[in-house]
């Protein structure tokens, strides 16, 4: 990824999505709420008593994941007067993303493999590493991926890496 294309990091600070993804969830409070709700959690009493965070931050931070459209607040359907905060679609499809930091983390970081394991539910077998394949399902490693500007990029291959 050294070769190719070289790129205005202080443009990218303001252009690039990844600082935007960044502003949305860059601070470990919010990850772990994220994982919270992958794991059934969805009442403000429920993260609070979990996770062992303070009210106000907990407040903060669900109000910021609610404005980025990561969770929505849901009258709670047995109890109207209580809300519950849901997962949206967006926020579902952070799942890759929270599972290859905890990889990450278990190798660089701790060392050791979390508990719980995140397993298969077919046949309960430890999930494999996340991965970056190519259109064709290939790994891919650092000295496969280049960057490229979206006008050298065929449409078809394009169409291909947005499916």
């Amino acid at each position: 990824m050294g070769e190719g294309l070289r790129e205005s990091l202080r443009e990218l600070a303001t252009a690039c999505s990844l600082p935007a993804a960044l502003e949305a969830m860059g601070e470990r409070w919010s990850f772990l709420i994220l994982r919270g709700s992958f794991n059934g959690l969805h009442h403000f009493e429920e993260f609070q008593s979990e996770l062992g965070i303070a009210r106000n931050i907990l407040a903060n931070r669900l109000g910021r994941l609610v404005a980025h459209g990561i969770l929505e607040r849901r009258p709670c359907p047995e109890d109207r007067r209580k809300i519950e905060y849901c997962l949206t679609e967006k926020g579902y499809a952070l799942l890759p993303t929270m599972v290859a930091l905890r990889q990450w983390g278990e190798r660089w970081e701790t060392g050791v493999t979390a508990s719980p394991v995140l397993v298969d539910a077919r046949d309960r077998k430890p999930i494999r590493p996340v991965q970056v394949l190519s259109h064709d399902g290939r790994a891919l490693g650092r000295g496969d991926l280049i960057w490229s500007l979206p006008e050298d990029v065929s449409p078809a291959e394009a169409a291909e890496a947005a499916e």
